[in-house]
């Protein structure tokens, strides 16, 4: 593509992804100065249509950055009223009590949201602002300056043919030129990764840690709905097997959200999260709820765990990474929202100082100081060992030790352990095959579970299927020759979306990618044990079509 001529534009800052830190980015470039030219570019059919999370909102980012957010009208209409916390069982569960846990964990002042409407309604804030806002735009290429800085993006290339040759109805896009850019694009971000790579930001760091959150909304028998009611569980169905629990949310309407998050770092590959999540809602609790219910809308995404110790450097010359580019969830809290958010603010106020004082291109080390020593840092430095314990010692001990820690890091503001490490990547963790036994998995009702194929039809996902496979091999046969005799294919259960299978054609063994059915996800580039595969945008506007995510 290198070879297409392209107009440029200029800007004074270009943000890439309309999430809640590249939104809060642009807002809060605008407040500071209504004159500097602020550019979000959104991959998404339309501002939200990729955004999913559980979520309960901590509102303090929206505080910090349009403190009337109620007289505007946020979408944030459904405050946590009640907070359970079980243990389960195959057939029973225990009720953890609230009391022991430390304060960072009460719900109180959250609220049950639509992150793909709180999204919505932060681009509107930002339009009214002046903010140009283009969706339907991915960003499929860096632009780099003359001293190897990035100076830029180029998004809106469409039509290419499926080999990724100039064909004629190709249009090549355009070149968005920025003093500095934000890569806000959610947990792995192809830019992101590259920018990483180049400038060797995780030089020093522990390895990014994931989970594979996916998510169901119901519509539930209005005599069993708890409007503003949050309940976690741990345990059953996944048991030694892997980390995870599930969230179950009672929203307005009706309606309530069920999600299970499966960490990434488990060993047996022939563990199939999607299945898990499946199996998770027959349990007696759950069962007694969705029954006679219906679900409406199914997605699925990555999720950033790695917490402190994981966060990578955070600028380079000319580009800074917000929110989950960098990974700011707190795992134990299970909230990111709120950091990326505050993480948007700091990026904009330290290019407001950078611009204002004549300067481009350079490295916005004030963003990296306020995310490492302010409200962010002090939030993750906190909950830092949560996730590491987890995977070392199981769920029992994490949660005993999990709660000291962040009781003797709450009220001392130090932890016994130190800073506790990681170790493997999630794709290092994945063990052969013949370690371990397979995992029967009961055949999906189609009443309470469903397969998955029919599952991803409820995310409204499209690809135009004439484009280039976004998911690309490093080397096309390592599926076949390595990643199935060792592995057992883990690839066919990973993706929670059905996108690659492996099916015997004149008796060998072809893999196969279906991108049309892909949710952008992100799992198969972080789990795949030989790191072979490499996601990367589609055009512009294709992928889930979320409706209130």
């Amino acid at each position: 593509m290198a070879e297409m001529e392209r107009e440029s534009m200029d800007y004074d800052v270009v943000i890439v992804g309309a999430g809640p830190a590249g939104l809060s980015a642009a807002i809060r470039l605008k407040q500071l100065d209504a004159d500097l030219e602020v550019v979000v570019l959104e991959k998404g059919s339309e501002v939200g249509a990729h955004i999913l999370s559980g979520a309960v909102l901590d509102p303090c980012g929206l505080d910090a950055l349009i403190p009337d957010w109620k007289d505007k009208g946020a979408p944030l209409n459904v405050p946590v009223r009640d907070d359970n916390f079980y243990m389960l069982g195959e057939s029973g569960k225990i009720r953890v009590p609230n009391w022991p846990m430390p304060p960072l964990m009460n719900n109180h002042g959250t609220y049950i949201v639509s992150m793909g409407n709180v999204c919505r309604w932060m681009a509107e804030q930002a339009e009214e602002l002046g903010v140009e806002i283009f969706p339907g735009m991915s960003c499929s290429e860096l632009v780099y300056g003359d001293t190897g800085e990035v100076k830029g993006v180029v998004a809106g290339v469409f039509g290419l043919e499926p080999d990724g040759s100039v064909g004629p109805n190709t249009e090549p896009g355009m070149e968005l030129h920025g003093k500095y850019v934000f890569l806000s694009e959610g947990v792995r971000g192809s830019l992101a990764k590259e920018v990483i790579g180049k400038y060797d930001l995780d030089a020093g760091k522990e390895p990014q840690k994931y989970g594979l959150g996916m998510k169901e909304i119901w519509e539930v028998d209005p005599a069993k709905h708890r409007e503003g009611s949050v309940t976690h569980t741990m345990g059953w169905p996944l048991g030694g097997n892997a980390g995870g629990g599930s969230f179950i949310y009672h929203l307005d309407n009706n309606q309530v959200y069920v999600g299970f998050v499966v960490h990434l770092n488990y060993r047996n590959p022939h563990l199939y999260p999607y299945m898990e999540f499946q199996r998770f809602k027959h349990h007696p609790m759950v069962a007694d709820l969705l029954e006679g219910g219906k679900r409406v809308a199914y997605g699925a995404r990555a999720i950033s765990e790695g917490g402190y110790q994981s966060m990578p450097k955070m600028v380079a010359p000319g580009v800074a990474l917000l929110g989950c580019s960098v990974g700011m969830v707190n795992v134990p809290r299970i909230k990111g929202n709120h950091n990326a958010m505050l993480s948007g603010k700091a990026a904009a106020e330290a290019a407001h100082h950078a611009i204002g004082a004549a300067r481009a291109g350079d490295e916005l080390t004030a963003y990296e100081d306020e995310v490492r020593t302010g409200a962010i840092g002090r939030d993750l430095k906190k909950v830092r060992n949560v996730k590491p314990m987890w995977s070392k010692w199981g769920l029992g001990a994490s949660l005993a030790l999990g709660g000291v820690d962040m009781w003797t890091n709450t009220l001392f503001g130090r932890s016994l352990f130190g800073t506790m490490a990681h170790g493997k990547s999630d794709a290092a963790a994945t063990e052969p095959a013949d370690r371990h036994q397979p995992i029967d998995y009961p055949k999906p009702d189609g009443k309470l579970s469903f397969d998955r194929l029919t599952n991803v039809s409820y995310s409204m996902t499209n690809h135009e299927e004439n484009q280039p496979v976004h998911l690309t091999l490093k080397d096309a046969s390592i599926p076949v020759a390595v990643n199935l005799p060792k592995y057992a294919g883990p690839s066919a259960r990973y993706c929670p979306a059905g996108v690659y299978e492996f099916v015997e054609k004149d008796g060998e063994q072809q893999f196969v990618i279906n991108f049309q059915n892909c949710v952008h996800c992100k799992t198969c580039d972080i789990k795949d044990p030989s790191q072979n595969i490499h996601w990367t945008v589609p055009q512009g506007g294709d992928g889930p079509n979320y409706p209130n995510m």
